[in-house]
């Protein structure tokens, strides 16, 4: 009897490798399937688990201080202000991969952007957002990155915004010339929020 039920693991386990249907057993493989199933910590290292976003609108943004794309910490400031009464949140997670322009602590990072910008959306440690050494999170989101046939492409620089929707999908990517008050970005938030 044994033999039966380890013969029929086996077969399935089989037939899901050769027919390329996902075995449900032991044996599949898990992973994140959505932006809530990530957590990461704060700046101030307070760990926060983003199945708290559940139900609301991301624009998830890597930055850095010492960038010609900078002062838009403004306009991102500006829309979470406009939007976050409606359900929408920035999270800003800040690198130093590119032209190491993230030189300063968690400290000297949030003194920045509070006294410079009036930052009040959440800002989460300094971590890579590309290369091999990349934070899970950017993994996944430029893995997740909807409409992109030639495949998952790295972050190229600070401040390339992923929109994430109220149940945890990639909806949209905007390189880092595109402003946080473009056009384009508004209206996706808008068509996310309704």
């Amino acid at each position: 009897m044994k033999h039966k039920s380890i013969s029929r693991r086996l077969l399935v386990l089989f037939l899901s490798v050769f027919s390329g249907i996902p075995f449900a057993g032991s044996f599949a493989a898990t992973g994140p399937t959505s932006f809530h199933d990530f957590k990461a910590n704060t700046l101030a290292g307070v760990p926060v688990n983003f199945s708290a976003y559940k139900g609301k609108v991301l624009l998830v943004v890597n930055t850095a201080s010492k960038c010609g794309y900078t002062p838009q910490y403004q306009g991102l400031q500006t829309i979470y202000q406009r939007y976050q009464p409606k359900g929408f949140e920035v999270l800003a997670f800040p690198s130093n991969d590119f032209g190491a322009q993230e030189p300063g602590s968690a400290k000297d990072i949030k003194s920045f952007c509070e006294t410079k910008y009036k930052v009040s959306f959440p800002l989460f440690e300094k971590n890579p957002v590309s290369g091999s050494m990349k934070q899970p999170l950017y993994d996944w989101l430029i893995k997740n990155e909807p409409g992109n046939v030639r495949g998952p492409s790295e972050v190229g620089w600070n401040f390339e915004k992923f929109l994430i929707s109220k149940e945890g999908k990639v909806i949209a990517r905007f390189r880092s010339s595109v402003t946080p008050e473009s056009p384009e970005v508004v209206k996706a938030i808008e068509g996310a929020l309704k």
